[in-house]
């Protein structure tokens, strides 16, 4: 891990100095909603895979995340080894 965002604003700035492999959003964050800061941050930084991470299962929201560019979604109800391979397998099929 190289960095950690408090809301959706500092997510976006903290992505462009970091300049991270993955970045993992949780679907509720405060100041900017997540699904504006991965809109952002798809234009931004367009090869980085972007994964939302979240206790809410809104079909809507995964939709939207989706047509935004959301290169996975993960439930906070599966185990966290979950949310690991999946930020391993976007890694390398990015690196690949």
């Amino acid at each position: 891990m190289c960095g950690e965002a408090e809301n959706g604003r500092d997510a976006i700035e903290k992505g462009q100095q970091l300049q991270p492999d993955s970045i993992i959003l949780d679907l509720s964050m405060p100041v900017m909603h997540s699904l504006d800061a991965a809109r952002m941050l798809r234009r931004l930084l367009p090869s980085v895979p972007l994964i939302m991470y979240s206790a809410f299962g809104d079909r809507f929201a995964e939709q939207l995340a989706r047509l935004i560019g959301v290169s996975s979604l993960v439930s906070k109800r599966e185990p966290v080894d979950t949310l690991i391979g999946k930020a391993r397998s976007l890694l390398t099929a990015t690196a690949a």
